[in-house]
């Protein structure tokens, strides 16, 4: 689990997750976590011009990135004693309304944390009015040695 060491260690440490980031894509996003607890991860990012679709509106890839990449960071956190890791098999984005400007906010909890699967559902939000632009669910599968 590349990069994945220091989270793994301490799980609720804000720093770590940041800087697990920080050189990857959701560094590249602007993404930065804001809580990290193995029930509720949360994070954000600050919407600039790379966030937008040419229609002026915030880019839906950009809300899936958000959420993809708070549902991932929870996953590390209860991955079962001895996995090797996860991958993503399945994700759903359900967009709810969109943002110009702003900073938008994402609150992941887990649906089932078991042996061979986690399911997290991941609601994005604008902070500036609580307003949900979109609902996401995540399934990934957990990687075990040896299989």
């Amino acid at each position: 689990m590349r990069g994945f060491s220091k989270l793994t260690m301490d799980r609720t440490s804000l720093e770590a997750a940041n800087a697990v980031g920080r050189e990857t894509f959701p560094g590249h996003m602007g993404i930065v976590f804001t809580s990290v607890d193995p029930a509720r991860v949360e994070a954000e990012f600050e919407i600039t011009d790379a966030h937008m679709a040419p229609n002026g509106f915030l880019h839906g890839a950009s809300v899936v990135a958000l959420a993809d990449t708070i549902a991932g960071f929870a996953n590390v956190l209860n991955l079962p004693e001895g996995a090797g890791g996860f991958t993503t098999i399945e994700l759903k984005t359900n967009y709810l309304g969109t943002a110009c400007s702003g900073l938008i906010h994402g609150v992941g909890t887990p649906v089932h944390l078991g042996h061979s699967t986690q399911v997290w559902d991941v609601k994005v939000s604008r902070a500036k009015d609580s307003k949900t632009i979109a609902l996401f669910r995540c399934t990934n599968m957990i990687l075990w040695p040896n299989d």
